[in-house]
């Protein structure tokens, strides 16, 4: 940061009356630590339809303190995580570790091959059993656990930023051109915001602790195995950490992937395809569903365990791919800053509801009633002049790329699937309404406003630069 930029100050005007002070947010020299813990489940705890482990899953943390304030961030190999559960343990972080609730991110990778340990649309607030309430206990443990671990091991720091470009995602949007109607498949002509942006965490002496990155893509490619795996996510951060004979913590950081998917992705048409025939022979139609994991596949059919095992080695090349592009930016990224300011903030915004009422999975016209109003979490957590944006839901990406270019802050993310999940189902832009997706199709938010709202929300949070 040049010296000019030293001399500015952070003025808040959230919020404050009419000629009171404002408050301002102080400088100070960072620290750094990262952790991680295994949040593997044993196989005896594996729910039904699972079949076994294909690798381990984590807890990952980083935790950033600057004498003044601190915040940490947290990203968990799973679908989604619970508001419940992001609540707790960012009050218990809080409490025991005093870094204030506001400042912490939990971010789902988002991976469809992790067993949830609440049932998967259970309501904030939910009465659970015994048995699942022990095991949301241990879950909630660990990843406190991993805070914790990288509270211990702060040390000073240089934090540093930088971007790349990845084409492993696309926009999964299309014209089907059988049917010519809307279905899911590679859009290469869609749009899709490629950049992999990184912030890299290193000791004064250049040594990496921890590297945080954002991308949107959703982790698919292991989901009809039926086996626990951290998907692509996964995959990278391991290449990553590997690179660094596991000396760093990487850190995927779900992007607004709500309607991205991995560029290769077989089985929506190899596996597809078997899968449809599979279920016409016990009388039928899947034609317009998409049925759970595996679920209905004849997996001592050769050809399905051959399609199988490309999406095992698929998510290595992906991880490699993706990992050699944020090694590059890590190393191409300019000298980090070893101090500077940490704030962080929540704020929820309400959009009008709506109830689907017919069916179909995508190419249809979707019919619905009024539903109650649909909340959505959102926060910011500034690093010095980096802004990450966060939302509970899963965004599209369109509404991703206008929060960057209206922010005031060039360093700017959206993490998505972050503190939370929302009860909104998918949160196309405003254009996107139009298309008959599945995503649109089973998006329990009325058009026209989500998008307007998520950006103006997070922008609204960030603080003002005076002089």
């Amino acid at each position: 940061m040049q010296m000019k930029m030293k001399a500015l100050t952070w003025a808040l005007f959230l919020a404050v009356p009419l000629g009171a002070v404002c408050q301002t947010v102080p400088a100070g020299t960072f620290q750094v630590g990262a952790a991680k813990v295994d949040i593997t489940p044993a196989q005896n705890e594996l729910p039904k339809g699972y079949l076994g482990i294909l690798d381990q899953v984590y807890s990952r943390a980083i935790v950033v303190d600057n004498g003044h304030s601190s915040a940490a961030l947290v990203t968990l190999d799973t679908g989604a995580i619970p508001s419940d559960l992001s609540k707790a343990v960012g009050e218990r972080i809080e409490k025991e570790l005093g870094i204030p609730a506001v400042n912490v991110l939990f971010t789902a990778t988002h991976s469809h091959s992790v067993p949830g340990v609440f049932p998967m649309f259970a309501r904030p607030g939910a009465s659970l059993d015994s048995a699942t309430m022990s095991r949301v206990t241990a879950y909630e443990n660990k990843v406190f656990e991993s805070v914790k671990m990288a509270k211990d091991k702060l040390q000073p720091a240089r934090i540093g930023y930088g971007t790349g470009v990845s084409n492993i995602n696309i926009q999964r949007d299309i014209i089907d051109p059988v049917t010519h109607g809307w279905w899911e498949g590679a859009n290469y002509a869609g749009l899709s915001d490629k950049t992999v942006a990184v912030i890299k965490f290193e000791a004064l002496n250049g040594d990496p602790i921890a590297i945080y990155y954002n991308y949107a893509m959703h982790a698919v490619i292991t989901g009809n195995l039926d086996l626990v795996s951290g998907d692509a996510p996964g995959a990278t951060s391991r290449y990553i950490e590997g690179h660094f004979n596991d000396k760093v913590v990487a850190l995927w950081s779900e992007g607004a992937a709500g309607d991205q998917n991995p560029i290769f992705f077989q089985q929506t048409y190899d596996l597809r395809k078997i899968r449809i025939a599979d279920y016409a022979k016990q009388g039928k139609d899947i034609s317009n569903a998409m049925p759970p994991g595996g679920q209905g596949m004849d997996r001592s059919n050769p050809e399905v365990a051959h399609l199988m095992n490309e999406q095992k080695e698929m998510i290595t090349s992906m991880g490699q791919m993706l990992g050699e592009e944020v090694l590059r930016v890590v190393r191409e990224a300019k000298k980090g800053e070893a101090d500077g300011r940490i704030f962080g903030k929540t704020t929820t915004i309400t959009c009008p509801g709506r109830e689907r009422t017919n069916e179909g999975r995508g190419g249809i016209a979707g019919t619905y009633k009024d539903g109650p109003p649909v909340e959505l979490k959102l926060g910011l957590l500034m690093i010095d002049d980096i802004a990450i944006g966060a939302s509970d839901g899963e965004v599209y990406n369109l509404i991703a790329q206008r929060l960057k270019a209206e922010s005031p802050y060039k360093k700017t993310m959206l993490a998505t699937l972050t503190n939370g999940m929302a009860m909104s189902g998918y949160i196309p832009d405003d254009a996107s309404f139009g298309h008959q997706t599945f995503e649109v199709l089973s998006s329990r938010l009325q058009p026209g406003c989500a998008e307007t709202k998520i950006v103006d929300g997070i922008i609204g949070m960030m603080p003002r630069v005076t002089y």
